[in-house]
């Protein structure tokens, strides 16, 4: 699988912070680009997604979203 790319990131913002996405914050979920505001945030969600709810209910919410 290809790098993340911002430009396909579903979220502008992180979800954590609320600060905007990163181009080096980047990580996959369920197959779409997602983003952080800083490699850190991207590294405790990508290490493990289900101690983050709020974060897979925005994810889950925005991929729904673009396949409507």
């Amino acid at each position: 699988m290809a790098d993340p790319i911002l430009n396909e990131c579903i979220n502008p913002v992180c979800p954590f912070s609320g600060k905007p996405v990163e181009p080096d914050s980047l990580t996959f979920y369920r197959g779409h680009t997602v983003g952080f505001c800083n490699p850190g945030c991207r590294d405790k969600f990508a290490a493990s997604p289900d101690d983050f709810p709020d974060a897979k209910t925005l994810f889950d919410e925005r991929i729904k979203d673009n396949a409507e």
